[in-house]
């Protein structure tokens, strides 16, 4: 039997057009996909959008349509650009989907509900609408919700609450275990430091009122509607089948892993694995935490309006410039600050002048001297030790998400050849051996970029195969 590997990523709130910010996880749950997949392993990748938030019922009311209509708007922008970014995924989830979402939701509700741990109290506090939660003072700086700047309001009303208290204890020794492993480390740290200092239930359920009827009923309770968080974890599950298809639950279930930004960690590493607990779920297996892609040093938002289309990139330089630069310019779990100075800086260096450079030097000597490319096999020992070093780092930093350091080991061998090239003056000695051995480079670093840029890859096996040589990245003129 095939070992499996399912990957998600979070899905994104619609109440605007998803942007730079959204891109990141995807391409990083992406480049796992398709790296699980060359493995030989069955990969499930889920994305999609969450479709049931107050916000979205709002920002529907701004636009005056109606907030079906708003978000199939957007989420249909959000599945065209993963397409056009080249994301593999399996399948693109939609909250508001009544065949496959919503049975997975009512199902745990109603579990947790036999187990003991919902139960209806009239409640008042701090509501972030940009966080769709409440918050409490201690959180806030200057007042204000540290990721949406804008105050929250106060909220008095009679919800259902989740018995999260109940799994303070268990949920700690689950966390310092890594039962759940949390990467980095020192967000496994921010996770236990949280529930450490005592955890508290929480509310799942909202007025209907207050949600215009928007989302999915309180099962046995129509007067209120399940809370965004609560059907929003519950997608991971139900896209498998939980709810519809137990076969196909139990086949995919329980997660390899959940790719997340550091803003809704609580959300996934402490709220969602009690839920599993109370529906006696199996846990997720490890949960990755990246960092925000920032403008200036500050998180890109919809709500803050300092957006980047990354449309308006790819349809510009493509999507794997775009991809390129997302996993390399720093470590996945900080923050990436994003300016077009830094993007073209990358683009030019990298791109056109790195791998872009070398491709053109070896399809044209291999051109001129008419070197056969059926049997590419290399020959030369330096190269061949250089080879085995790359696949190895390369290996080593895929398999702990340092997508940044498996490129940079990719574009060391790109360097490497550079070098050898300068070395071996194949267009002086005529040397059919070392463009033989160098065109075998090539296709060993196609493949080894495949997952990352795999229209890059495509692009150089062609062109090893046809010796007609096309330049893969223009360069940028500042």
């Amino acid at each position: 039997m095939k070992r499996k590997f399912y990957v998600t990523t979070a899905i994104d709130y619609v109440n605007a057009k998803v942007h730079l910010g959204h891109s990141l996880e995807k391409v990083q749950a992406d480049v796992l996909a398709r790296y699980h997949r060359a493995l030989g392993e069955d990969v499930f990748f889920l994305t999609g959008t969450d479709e049931n938030a107050q916000k979205n019922v709002l920002a529907s009311e701004k636009e005056g349509i109606s907030p079906k209509e708003f978000v199939d708007q957007n989420a249909s922008f959000a599945k065209n650009l993963w397409k056009k970014l080249n994301i593999s995924f399996d399948y693109f989830i939609r909250t508001t989907n009544k065949k496959i979402h919503w049975p997975g939701v009512k199902k745990i509700w109603l579990k947790c509900k036999e187990a003991g741990d919902i139960y209806k109290k009239k409640y008042s506090g701090l509501y972030c609408s940009g966080c769709e939660a409440f918050v409490k003072e201690k959180d806030l700086k200057d007042g204000l919700c540290p990721y949406h700047l804008k105050k929250p309001e106060k909220v008095s009303e009679e919800n259902y609450f989740f018995a999260l208290s109940k799994y303070q204890k268990e949920l700690e020794k689950i966390i310092e275990r890594d039962e759940i492993k949390i990467i980095p480390e020192e967000r496994k740290n921010e996770v236990l430091s949280f529930i450490k200092a005592g955890l508290e239930d929480f509310s799942i359920s909202r007025p209907r009122e207050r949600m215009r009827g928007w989302g999915i009923p309180v099962p046995r309770d129509s007067s209120q509607i399940i809370y965004v968080w609560f059907d929003a974890l519950t997608n991971y599950i139900s896209a498998i089948g939980y709810g519809w298809d137990e076969k196909k639950f139990k086949k995919y279930w329980p997660a390899d892993l959940h790719i997340i930004g550091k803003d809704i960690l609580r959300f996934h590493a402490i709220y969602w694995p009690a839920m599993l607990l109370s529906a006696r779920i199996e846990l997720p297996r490890k949960i990755l935490v990246h960092g925000f892609i920032t403008v200036g040093g500050q998180k890109m938002s919809k709500s803050l309006g300092n957006i980047v289309n990354p449309l308006e990139i790819i349809e510009k330089y493509g999507a794997d410039p775009l991809r390129y630069f997302l996993l390399r310019e720093s470590s996945p779990f900080e923050d990436l600050d994003f300016t077009f100075e830094k993007f073209k800086k990358r683009y030019n260096s990298d791109l056109a002048g790195g791998i872009g450079n070398l491709v053109a030097r070896v399809i044209t000597l291999a051109r001129k001297s008419e070197v056969q490319s059926s049997r590419l096999k290399i020959k030369n020992q330096k190269l061949k030790a250089e080879i085995e070093k790359t696949k190895e780092e390369w290996e080593k930093s895929l398999e702990e998400f340092r997508f940044n350091e498996s490129l940079i080991a990719v574009w060391n061998l790109v360097s490497f050849c550079d070098k050898f090239l300068q070395e071996e003056k194949p267009w002086e000695t005529k040397e059919k051996k070392v463009i033989s051995d160098l065109l075998a480079v090539l296709a060993e670093i196609a493949k080894l970029i495949g997952p990352f840029l795999p229209e890059t890859s495509k692009k150089i096996l062609k062109q090893i195969k046809s010796k007609k040589p096309t330049i893969l990245f223009p360069k940028i003129s500042e």
